[in-house]
């Protein structure tokens, strides 16, 4: 892993599940983890009750926008975090790969995507504990 961790999160339509978590990782990390999100098949623009509902914790998706996979992408990241993606993510040895296996928030209310963003909140903030706790055992993240 390198001295700060990259992580990559993956799903579709890189408008939904993987724009909350990166927005929520990079939140808490505060710097302490690099943060990258894609799609397999990258939608036109966020979905907006996904923007409304981050904007609701303080955190706008105002600039953002989907992005496509790429191999580079994949290369460059520490852990690729896959949500529903399937096969479409390339595998590369040394990287640690987790499937997070959530909801898709297309066609949702913002009532009915609020536990699927507390829910990525939750699994975020357990993974920034790993990587920061790897990182002082090895000394390469500072301890905040």
């Amino acid at each position: 892993m390198t001295a700060v961790p990259e992580v990559l999160f993956v799903c579709v339509h890189n408008a939904g599940r993987s724009q909350m978590a990166a927005a929520l990782l990079a939140h808490h990390a505060g710097g302490a983890v690099r943060v990258s999100s894609a799609g397999s098949a990258p939608a036109e623009s966020i979905n907006p009750a996904v923007r409304e509902v981050m904007a609701e914790i303080g955190l706008d998706l105002g600039t953002e926008f989907p992005k496509r996979l790429t191999t580079d992408a994949v290369e460059a990241a520490d852990v690729v975090i896959t949500m529903g993606c399937g096969d479409a993510c390339p595998v590369f040895p040394g990287k640690r790969y987790l499937d997070w296996q959530l909801a898709d928030p297309a066609g949702r209310t913002a009532e009915q995507i609020r536990p699927i963003r507390d829910d990525i909140d939750a699994r975020v903030r357990t993974l920034l504990g790993e990587l920061t706790e790897a990182g002082r055992k090895r000394g390469s993240v500072e301890s905040r």
